[in-house]
């Protein structure tokens, strides 16, 4: 399949290089409350309905980090960008949010905590999928009574557990030594995914992803957390030296 990757560079962030030569994506030194992201996608200026991606396919690429514990998050892999608005991460093309479809490898730093369902990890590297049902992003704004109740510890616990019963989600915590490098693909088929790293299977799970989704690589410093506590956080992290996400080799292909 062909390839087209633009590249997103906010307040410091630099993506350097090309497919056939490998790429960069750094951050620089960063103090606390300044985001800073770099990021390699196909679908940014999409509507969602227009991402480029449908099951099945393949990704697969190298990777390696500048250090083993990087401050926010890193990562690659497919997604509906359920969050743009919020985050401000994304283009304005996609203002409303919509519940998670996605399948990469993710990385967050201890600060967060990024799963719905006690024993699954919250934070490290994961092989991660989430499935959920396509409904329209002019839903959500009927949530928007309840966001108040997400900062009440008692409610919140309560809505983490409803939602869980409509987001469905599966991992597998990895403990390679991310600052080396290594073999990630992943197979993103009708009715499961194959997560592998360095040809050896990490994870399988029956949780395919609904939808259209797009290519992204990113590494930005934010977090997010809901624990099962029903404490809620989020914000920017200082990065003191700075970080990096290399990558090599990438292939999206279809299977056959």
């Amino acid at each position: 399949m062909t390839i087209k990757l633009e590249k997103r560079q906010v307040q410091g962030g630099q993506v350097t290089g090309s497919l056939a030569e490998g790429y960069m994506l750094a951050l620089p030194p960063l103090p606390r409350g300044r985001y800073s992201l770099a990021q390699l996608d196909d679908y940014m200026d999409q509507p969602r309905r227009k991402f480029p991606h449908q099951k099945p396919m393949r990704v697969s690429l190298e990777a390696r980090v500048s250090a083993p514990e990087l401050p926010g998050t890193w990562g690659f892999g497919l997604w509906n960008d359920p969050f743009s608005f919020v985050f401000g991460g994304g283009g304005m093309t996609r203002a409303l949010p919509v519940l998670p479809n996605a399948t990469w490898f993710f990385y967050g730093s201890g600060e967060n905590h990024l799963t719905l369902r006690e024993g699954q990890p919250g934070a490290g590297l994961q092989a991660k999928t989430f499935r959920s049902p396509l409904l329209p992003s002019i839903v959500s704004l009927f949530a928007l009574p309840a966001l108040p109740f997400m900062f009440w510890p008692r409610l919140a616990r309560v809505l983490r557990r409803l939602a869980r019963t409509v987001v469905r989600e599966d991992a597998a915590a990895l403990t390679v030594a991310v600052d080396a490098w290594h073999a990630y693909g992943l197979e993103w088929m009708d009715n499961k995914v194959l997560f592998n790293v360095d040809g050896e299977v990490v994870l399988e799970t029956d949780l395919s992803p609904r939808g259209r989704l797009g290519l992204v690589i990113w590494i930005d410093n934010q977090y997010f957390k809901f624990d099962p506590s029903g404490s809620i956080g989020f914000g920017v992290l200082e990065v003191p030296q700075g970080g990096w996400l290399q990558v090599r080799g990438l292939a999206v292909e279809k299977p056959g």
